[in-house]
C-alpha cells in the first residue's frame, strides 16, 4: 500500500456553529502499527533534570500540563492531542528538496508533545516548538517500514483564540497564523508568500543550497518543496470539503467527523488511518476532543474526553508490552470490524450520534464555575461500552 500522508484541518468562527475553534486529524501510518490513548497529568521537576523523547534528551521544564496524546505505541512523542490549557496539535510528514542526513535527534512526533506539555496558547506552541528545532535539529525514523526516506515536518496548532500553520525544513521554518475561516495541511508545503513568522535564515538558506534564486518575491512551499510531490491532491481535496461544508457557517464536530471519514479524497485512508482526533476549543466552556484510538475512521468511533481536576481514563486504549502493544480496544476492533456484515458497527453508530448529543447539551448547558464532575470518566465510560458491544 502506498506510503499515507496525513490529513489536519481547522475551522474558526463565523465559520462554527457555536463561536468555537473546531480542529481535526487523521493519523496516516503504517498499516498496523496500533496508535494508543494516553493521558499524562501536569508534573512538577526539579530544574535540570532532562528528558528522553524516543531517540534523544532535551532538557526538561520545571512543569508540564496534563495532555491527552493519540501517539504510536513504539515511540515517545505523538501524532496529535491537546493539553488542559485548551491547545490541540497535529503534525504530518512532508518531503522536500533537503535530502541530507544526520545523527537522529527529534521527531516532528517529539515536538508536538513537547509543544502541548509546554504551551499555554497556540502561539507559545509554535515558539516552543522553533526554539527545540533551532537547539535540537529534527531528524530520525519516524516509521520503522520506511527508514530510508527523509522526511520534513508540517504542523497545524490551534486554541479558542486562533490557529497556526508552522512549515520546517532541517533547523528553517515558517509559520503563518490564521484567525478566521479554515485551513488544512496534508503531506506537501502550503505556506507560500505570506507568513508572520520564521527563522532568521529561512531565505538565505534557501539561496544557498540552490533552492531559490532570489529573483520575485520568496516563496517558501515552492522553494523547499519537493518538485515531484503528489500528496498535494489530498491538500486541495481538504480544501474542497473544508469550503463545503462551511458554506451554510454552522459547522460543528460532527461535520469534522465527515471530512475525516471521506475516502473518495483520501482523507481517510483505510486502515492506514490509523488513529483520528477532532477537539472542540472553546473560550468560556470546557473544550471537548474526540479520538477513535482505531483504525480507519469510517469504521470507529469518536469518544470524547474532557479535561477535569479528577479525570480518569480506561486502560483498554493503552498499549502493553504484549501482543506486539496492541491494546484491548484495537483487538477487538479489528476482530469485530474484519466482517463486513457486522452488525456491531451500526449499533455503534448510534451510540456516537447518542454520544455526541449528550455531550453537545452538556457543554450548551454548562455555566462557568460549574462542576465537572460528572464527565470526570466520560472517556473511560465509552471506551468500556465500545469494548462491551465487541465481546
Amino acid at each position: 500500500m502506498e506510503q499515507g500522508f496525513c490529513n489536519t484541518f481547522v475551522v474558526l468562527p463565523p465559520l462554527t456553529g457555536n463561536g468555537s475553534v473546531i480542529f481535526g486529524k487523521n493519523s496516516d501510518r503504517p498499516e498496523g502499527e496500533v496508535q494508543e490513548l494516553v493521558y499524562e497529568p501536569s508534573k512538577q521537576y526539579v530544574s535540570g533534570e532532562s528528558l528522553k523523547c524516543t531517540y534523544v534528551e532535551v532538557k526538561q521544564v520545571d512543569k508540564t500540563y496534563a495532555v491527552i496524546l493519540s501517539k504510536p505505541a513504539w515511540m515517545w512523542g505523538c501524532e496529535m492531542g491537546a493539553n488542559d490549557q485548551g491547545v490541540a496539535i497535529g503534525n504530518g510528514l512532508t518531503l522536500s528538496k533537503l535530502t541530507d542526513t544526520q545523527s537522529k535527534t527529534l521527531l516532528g512526533t517529539d515536538l508536538v508533545r513537547l509543544a502541548l506539555e509546554r504551551s499555554k496558547t497556540s502561539e507559545e506552541a509554535v515558539d516552543v516548538i522553533t526554539n527545540l528545532l533551532e537547539e535540537y535539529g529534527q531528524y530520525g525514523f519516524s516509521h520503522e517500514s520506511s527508514p530510508d526516506l527523509v522526511y520534513q515536518y508540517v504542523f497545524l496548532i490551534a486554541d479558542a483564540n486562533e490557529a497556526w500553520v508552522l512549515e520546517t525544513c532541517g533547523k528553517n521554518w515558517v509559520a503563518q497564523k490564521i484567525s478566521t475561516g479554515y485551513r488544512n495541511i496534508s503531506g506537501c508545503y502550503s505556506v507560500e508568500t505570506k507568513f508572520d513568522k520564521s527563522s532568521s535564515n529561512v531565505i538565505s538558506f534557501a539561496k544557498e543550497k540552490g533552492f531559490w534564486n532570489g529573483e520575485g518575491e520568496f516563496n517558501f512551499s515552492t522553494a523547499y518543496g519537493n518538485d515531484d510531490d503528489k500528496s498535494c491532491q489530498k491538500y486541495l481535496a481538504g480544501r474542497e470539503l473544508l469550503k463545503k461544508l462551511t458554506e451554510n457557517k454552522n459547522f460543528k464536530a460532527k461535520d469534522m467527523f465527515d471530512i475525516l471519514r471521506n475516502k473518495e479524497g483520501k482523507i481517510c485512508n483505510d486502515s492506514q488511518t490509523t488513529g483520528s482526533q477532532v477537539s472542540v476549543l472553546s473560550k468560556k466552556k470546557p473544550c471537548c476532543h474526540w479520538f477513535t484510538a482505531t483504525p480507519d475512521t469510517t469504521v470507529s468511533v469518536y469518544k470524547p474526553f474532557i479535561f477535569t481536576p479528577n479525570v480518569k481514563v480506561s486502560s483498554y486504549s493503552k498499549s502493553t508490552d504484549e501482543n506486539d502493544g496492541r491494546h484491548v480496544l484495537h483487538n477487538l476492533h479489528g476482530t469485530a470490524t474484519s466482517n463486513s456484515n457486522n452488525k456491531v458497527t451500526c449499533l455503534l453508530q448510534d451510540m456516537e450520534r447518542n454520544c455526541l448529543e449528550e455531550v453537545e447539551k452538556f457543554l450548551d448547558e454548562y455555566e462557568e464555575g460549574q462542576s465537572l464532575s460528572e464527565v470526570d470518566e466520560l472517556l473511560k465510560d465509552v471506551i468500556e461500552t465500545e469494548v462491551k458491544f465487541y465481546k
